[in-house]
């Protein structure tokens, strides 16, 4: 617990980050289940669901234990997402849609693309590497919440989401490339990641899907 808290008031990048997008993906999470009237248990595991589902799944690329299995401090994050969650549908008719929680949402995806980028760098993969790895920390979470609530994973089908990550990922590889320090990096990737996802968000960005081009051949 001390070492962790040293980490994120000192500014460790994949501490910080890490923190941050156990965070805001268990709050978005959670607030998919409630708007579902999903009861509390099921609240929760969708929301630790979105916040572990990605990280779990980028520790296994790399062939490490999943950091939520190693320490309790994880879970704990996790879980107070979920009770913020719980906290705005008390205060706000509509928590999933809040600007709060669409915030949280891009600032999790910045969060996690960059943890994503650090672990995949530190395990010394290549570029494609770095960039697949740190856009399934980002996205997996939120697909695994989406099985769960019985519909098929948005990023397949609609919205600019899953691009903000691969962006993020690739100014991370390529801040990296140039010589620049790990927090620089970081802190480049994230700011890519969460201004993209928040410009799609304002703008309604999508990416365009077959029967759109064949609109535009007709």
């Amino acid at each position: 617990m001390g070492q962790w808290l040293l980490d994120v008031l000192f500014g460790d990048p994949f501490a910080v980050m890490n923190t941050i997008g156990l965070i805001a993906f268990a709050l978005v999470g959670s607030s998919k289940a409630i708007r579902e009237e999903f009861d509390l248990l099921g609240i929760t595991i969708v929301g630790l669901a979105m916040a572990f589902g990605g990280g779990a799944t980028r520790d296994l690329l790399v062939t490490r234990v999943p950091l939520a299995l190693q320490s309790s401090i994880e879970i704990s994050l996790g879980l107070l997402g979920v009770g913020l969650a719980i906290t705005l549908s008390v205060v706000f008719t509509s928590p999933e849609t809040h600007p709060i929680t669409l915030v949280a949402d891009a600032i999790g995806l910045a969060a996690f693309t960059t943890t994503g980028a650090i672990v995949a760098t530190e395990a010394g993969v290549s570029v494609f590497g770095v960039v697949t790895i740190a856009t399934i920390n980002a996205v997996g979470g939120g697909a695994l919440a989406d099985i769960l609530l019985d519909r098929p994973p948005f990023i397949l089908f609609k919205d600019f989401y899953a691009s903000c990550a691969v962006l993020g990922g690739s100014a991370y590889w390529i801040v990296g490339t140039v010589g620049a320090t790990g927090s620089t990096a970081a802190v480049v990737c994230a700011v890519v990641t969460v201004v993209t996802r928040l410009a799609a968000v304002t703008y309604n960005w999508d990416l365009p899907a077959v029967q759109n081009l064949r609109l535009l051949r007709n």
